[in-house]
């Protein structure tokens, strides 16, 4: 739909406060398409253009095609501003959403050990978006029987599967990247890289080849999840020559397809991912994003790759603000994650849920990491309502100041076996072994040469296990639960007080990411309106029922 602008001849002039004039109208009063006509309600009706009209000293809105007129007719006003409709499926970038085959360029990421469920996959593809499993945690076998289950579920609708770096596990790494292969799951989210490594290469350039026109088809997508410019740079680039030729060697691709890999990145799509839950560097949005839009244009005229690079946006999506401010700073998608845990479909456990129900944009805090222990590195989490976070960073500090389990004195080992273990480190180390004798046995046969990394293994058990206590609700260990949150949580807990979405069993996520996405056009208009001079005055978007999203969202 066009809206046409004044016809040819009309010259603009000036009003007071330097205002353009676009051309003019009849004056037909306040008559607008809304009950009261006010600003903020005009600029919930989202299919509607809307027009800024000078009436004396003041400026009006009204709805719809203006009646164009010449400046001499008979209660013809001058037509100062103007806002163009704005619906979800035109947010964010238009390739973005036609190469993944996706209507709204809204992502749910993948949160570790299932939390990224299966039927959050469902209902994202179902709903137009695209949701991310969380096989990170997970052995092989489970995340088999996910994949099957959303493949079943959706048919060709899109949904994503996580890949995350494992430095300490690079066996898991590869078995993954075998199943992904053998599934034909053809996207991944990558998360946590520190570097590329053969089992993610592999799976980017797994059947790369040309089509009957020459172009080049890479069947596998990679959707990578940064914060830090140099691990950025490594996405957008052609995938490690050394790589490649270690491929080659292996037999996992020829010459030619190594040939084809040189000209394509490792990701065309790059997620910039600010203060989030998780695996974060805590960078601020603000800062972050127009740094890797930078970095992008740099690679692309360096490359000149065929198809565009993008950048989406993550870590604070929460709020209709939040999504708008990204949108408009040029992401082409939003993804989020602390306030998708909330949601029914989460693989978490109710209690989980109410606890984060509950949290503040401060309830947050850093701690070790299970998956990066030895190497220092941490991630966020939820501190109100338990104390995983003091817990396990006195497990690092332990780590740190000790060369075994042997050495801790005996009366700070007590505290650890009586308060957090539970047990004693010889019943968590079987146990530890039971399980790596499964996964990956190196890790028993490493730990019996170094007794640090055997002491690095039992204190991971308790990293490990303590998300595994949240998603199962268990009532024994609440205080001992490790969640993934980042402030986020806490800023969509404070748009949604005192709407049905503050109780958490109302907390659906197809209903809050349209909500997101609703409020983010309402707040992009409402902005617009503004900048053009209109007081718009209090417009709080309170999120709709999702009666009311169904018949928009629908039409």
């Amino acid at each position: 739909m066009t809206y046409p602008l004044p016809r040819e001849g009309v010259a603009p002039s000036r009003l007071a406060g330097r205002r353009l004039v676009l051309g003019w109208r009849r004056d037909h009063g306040e008559a607008a398409a809304s009950a009261d006509g006010s600003p903020a309600a005009l600029a919930r009706q989202l299919t509607t253009p809307l027009w800024a009209v000078a009436r004396g000293d003041r400026l009006g809105v009204s709805a719809g095609e203006p009646d164009w007129t010449d400046e001499d007719a008979e209660g013809a006003v001058p037509v100062v501003g103007f806002t163009p409709a704005m619906l979800p499926d035109q947010l964010g970038d238009p390739g973005f959403r036609a190469d993944h085959g996706v209507r709204y360029a809204y992502l749910s990421g993948a949160m570790a050990n299932g939390i990224g469920s299966v039927d959050i996959c469902k209902a994202m593809g179902q709903a137009g978006m695209l949701g991310f499993f969380g096989a990170a945690g997970l052995d092989p076998a489970t995340v088999e029987r996910a994949i099957d289950r959303i493949q079943s579920a959706l048919g060709r609708a899109p949904y994503g599967v996580n890949l995350i770096h494992a430095p300490q596990e690079p066996a898991w790494e590869e078995r993954l990247v075998d199943l992904l292969i053998g599934k034909r799951a053809s996207l991944v989210e990558a998360s946590a890289y520190l570097s590329l490594t053969p089992a993610v290469v592999r799976y980017r350039v797994h059947g790369i080849h040309e089509d009957a026109l020459g172009r080049i088809v890479t069947p596998n997508q990679i959707i990578a999840k940064v914060s830090r410019v140099e691990v950025a740079t490594r996405f957008f680039s052609p995938p490690p020559e050394k790589i490649l030729q270690q491929l080659v060697a292996q037999g996992h691709i020829s010459e030619a397809q190594a040939q084809m890999a040189r000209r394509v990145p490792m990701a065309q799509d790059l997620t910039a991912e600010a203060d989030s839950g998780g695996h974060t560097d805590n960078r601020p949005a603000i800062a972050l994003l127009p740094t890797m839009q930078a970095l992008r244009d740099q690679l692309q005229r360096r490359y000149s790759y065929s198809a565009p690079l993008r950048v989406g946006m993550a870590g604070g999506i929460a709020t209709p603000a939040s999504a708008a401010a990204a949108f408009a700073m040029g992401a082409a998608f939003v993804l989020a994650g602390s306030v998708h845990q909330a949601c029914v479909e989460s693989g978490s456990s109710d209690t989980v849920r109410e606890m984060l129900a509950k949290a503040e944009q401060a309830d947050t805090a850093m701690a070790p990491a299970a998956d990066m222990f030895e190497m220092g590195v941490n991630l966020q989490v939820l501190k109100r309502g338990t104390m995983f976070p003091m817990r396990a960073a006195k497990l690092y500090e332990c780590y740190r100041r000790y060369d075994s389990l042997e050495t801790i004195p005996g009366h700070e080992l007590a505290v650890l076996e009586k308060q957090i273990f539970r047990a004693s480190t010889q019943e968590i180390w079987r146990q530890t072994r039971l399980y790596f004798e499964g996964r990956d046995p190196r890790q028993i046969e490493r730990a019996e040469r170094d007794p640090k990394h055997k002491m690095a293994l039992v204190f991971r058990w308790y990293l490990g296990r303590s998300s595994g206590w949240a998603n199962q609700g268990d009532p024994e260990r609440k205080i001992d639960y490790q969640v993934w949150c980042g402030p986020a949580m806490g800023a969509f807990n404070e748009w949604v007080r005192g709407s049905f979405l503050e109780d958490p069993r109302q907390r659906r996520i197809v209903t809050v990411a349209q909500n997101i996405l609703y409020g983010a056009c309402v707040t992009g208009r409402l902005n617009s309106l503004r900048e053009q001079g209109v007081a718009v005055g209090p417009c709080p978007i309170d999120p709709r029922t999702p009666q009311q999203l169904k018949e928009f969202f629908s039409s």
